[in-house]
């Protein structure tokens, strides 16, 4: 399952056509939070693969998710219409509704070591939640 993660991750990063070195780094510490190593990381982002089935995820997982790609979408301060987009689509195949980016995006900080409080997060989630 962190390889489909990871997959997201790695698209939303290159949205902008432009890989910046925090998202790279990011995406490097999920994988290897994960037992990727970087050889395996590096692989998958220069061979892109299209995302497997998401429907089978827990509720956990799905957070975890799209709680990366928003953190992700902000790690360089940068936000571009594009990234917006790709995860508010993103936010619908995980089975939340769009707005679950935006409730998200006010809660994340664009410096993954401020951390927000998680569960206050998912609970708020499960309202937007198409499931």
């Amino acid at each position: 399952m962190v390889q489909t993660q990871l997959k997201m991750l790695i698209q939303l990063a290159t949205t902008d056509n432009e890989l910046a070195e925090k998202e790279v780094k990011m995406i490097h510490q999920i994988g290897k939070a994960n037992g990727l190593t970087d050889e395996e990381v590096d692989e998958l982002m220069k061979n892109p693969r299209p995302l497997g089935p998401l429907d089978t995820l827990s509720e956990d997982q799905r957070f975890e998710y799209l709680y990366s790609l928003v953190q992700l979408m902000k790690i360089d301060g940068k936000v571009y219409k594009s990234e917006i987009v790709f995860c508010e689509e993103m936010s619908e195949k995980l089975g939340y509704k769009k707005a679950a980016v935006s409730e998200l995006s006010a809660k994340i900080y664009s410096d993954p070591s401020i951390t927000s409080d998680r569960e206050s997060l998912k609970a708020k989630l499960r309202k937007l939640s198409n499931r």
